[in-house]
């Protein structure tokens, strides 16, 4: 995380790391419910992996995400894999504007 996080930096973007987000359901707000390793730009969440192989439950981890904060991109690095390319995930959320937040109608 701190190496992106450098490269982020140094590239002059825009980043936040450990983003709560928070889930409603119905009258239940869950604060920090979710956690999002990179929001860039306000716009594309990063989630970072270091596994073998990502499962179909990590792109629903992702379209979750996307669905919560309403960022239109979202991306799954997954440095654990043989060949890095191979394990690269991109989903869209109403590209390229995104969506409404589902969380806290107050987290805008």
């Amino acid at each position: 995380m701190p190496c992106l996080a450098y490269e982020l930096q140094k590239s002059k973007l825009e980043f936040r790391t450990k983003v709560p987000l928070t889930l409603q359901y119905e009258s239940v707000v869950v604060l920090g419910a979710y956690e999002a390793d990179f929001i860039v730009e306000g716009s594309v969440i990063v989630e970072l992996k270091a596994l073998e192989r990502l499962a179909p439950i990590h792109t629903r981890q992702l379209q979750t995400y996307l669905r919560l904060s309403g960022c239109p991109l979202g991306l799954i690095l997954n440095f654990g894999a043989v060949r890095f390319l191979d394990d690269v995930v991109r989903q869209v959320n109403n590209f390229p504007h995104g969506t409404a937040p589902h969380g806290d109608p107050n987290d805008g």
